[in-house]
């Protein structure tokens, strides 16, 4: 690929990003003032964490928009070593941090990340080496179907593991994807579909929890009290937000009614802020995202970097598509950031570094205007 750095930035993608990061700054800290002055006697807190993530992860940003995209061939298998390790010192050591019985942290001199947020990252960058490495023996069982999948079943144990079954599902689905805009024979990935449904449906009625956020996902009002309480209060938040919204800082169900508020739930917290309104302009500022990064994927130089964009942007989407969904109760409650606006620097610096990357990749000389 010839990479030119006299080629500009995509300017329109990078100023909806920052906008929207600026915007959740802005909706953090009305989403978590009160939780943060009742938790740790400051008010500021959580909003003071968002804005150093959000420095870092612009930092990020320009790096990997500056780094030519090939270097990303050669870091594949070592990052993904480096994901590796970090699942298991989080899954077999006191360096993994519980909470909500779930064991997803990795903690280390008083710095926290999620791994199987890492995974995401790193499984997109591998797949899409790997696939290009094949390209010419994609059709065959072995070579294109086989190993993938292998390498996707050990992560999944590792992650299943913490447990977090969710992650497991959208990691299995965007390898789906991937391998399909490769070029893997159709035959072999339904018929994987087929095989996974059935312990998809042993995994989910085998742990009680899981049967009943199915439950009370069907009927969320009728465990009002109980299952459905987040459910409940996040239907009750767009429901007082109206056209227009109470306006910023005037929302009620973050004032501990509605758990995480400024974290998995953040988007109730602007549908009552900001109203239906609001829910659409942010809406269509993740559909400048995705149109941007659909772009970039088709006009790529070569199939790595074509399927590297399109795996960052898919992730993406799909992350904004599941936390949407479940504070409108279409998809059961899964604990998922919404990209550049929740509360957590794992999720704001991958998402700012997969940026720099798409922006990386439409600097080369064969992209067209857009």
């Amino acid at each position: 690929m010839n990479y030119n750095p006299r080629v500009d930035y995509d300017i329109k993608l990078l100023l909806t990003v920052l906008f929207l990061t600026a915007l959740g700054i802005v909706m953090i800290y009305s989403a978590s003032s009160a939780l943060a002055f009742k938790k740790y006697a400051n008010d500021y807190y959580f909003v003071k964490r968002q804005a150093l993530h959000a420095l870092s992860g612009i930092v990020l940003l320009l790096g990997c928009a500056w780094a030519p995209p090939k270097i990303w061939r050669v870091l594949a298998y070592p990052l993904l070593l480096i994901t590796l390790v970090f699942l298991l010192l989080t899954d077999f050591t006191s360096l993994g941090v519980a909470a909500g019985g779930a064991r997803r942290w990795f903690h280390i001199w008083g710095f926290t990340f999620q791994p199987s947020e890492l995974l995401r990252f790193t499984f997109i960058i591998y797949l899409s080496y790997s696939l290009c490495r094949k390209k010419e023996r994609l059709k065959e069982f072995s070579v294109g179907f086989l190993p993938h999948v292998l390498v996707l079943i050990f992560f999944a144990g590792l992650i299943l593991r913490q447990p977090d079954f969710g992650s497991v599902v959208i990691l299995c689905l965007l390898t789906w994807t991937m391998m399909f805009a490769a070029g893997v024979r159709l035959g072999f990935l339904l018929s994987a579909f087929i095989i996974i449904l059935p312990m998809v449906g042993y995994i989910m009625i085998n742990e009680g929890y899981r049967v009943e956020r199915l439950i009370t996902f069907w009927n969320p009002w009728q465990y009002a009290n109980q299952g459905g309480y987040q459910i409940v209060h996040s239907l009750m938040a767009f429901g007082a937000g109206g056209m227009w919204g109470a306006g910023i800082g005037q929302g009620v169900q973050k004032l501990f009614y509605l758990p995480e508020p400024h974290t998995d739930f953040i988007f109730s917290v602007i549908g009552e802020e900001l109203g239906l309104a609001g829910v659409i302009f942010i809406l269509t500022l993740y559909i400048v995202i995705l149109y941007k990064g659909l772009r970039i994927a088709m006009n790529a130089s070569d199939m790595f970097t074509s399927l590297l964009a399109g795996g960052l942007v898919t992730a993406m989407f799909m992350q904004v598509c599941v936390n949407m969904g479940v504070t409108l109760a279409l998809l059961p409650t899964k604990g998922l950031t919404l990209p550049f606006l929740s509360y957590g620097g794992t999720s704001l610096n991958l998402n700012m570094a997969s940026i720099g990357i798409l922006m990386s990749i439409g600097r080369t000389t064969t992209t067209q205007s857009y």
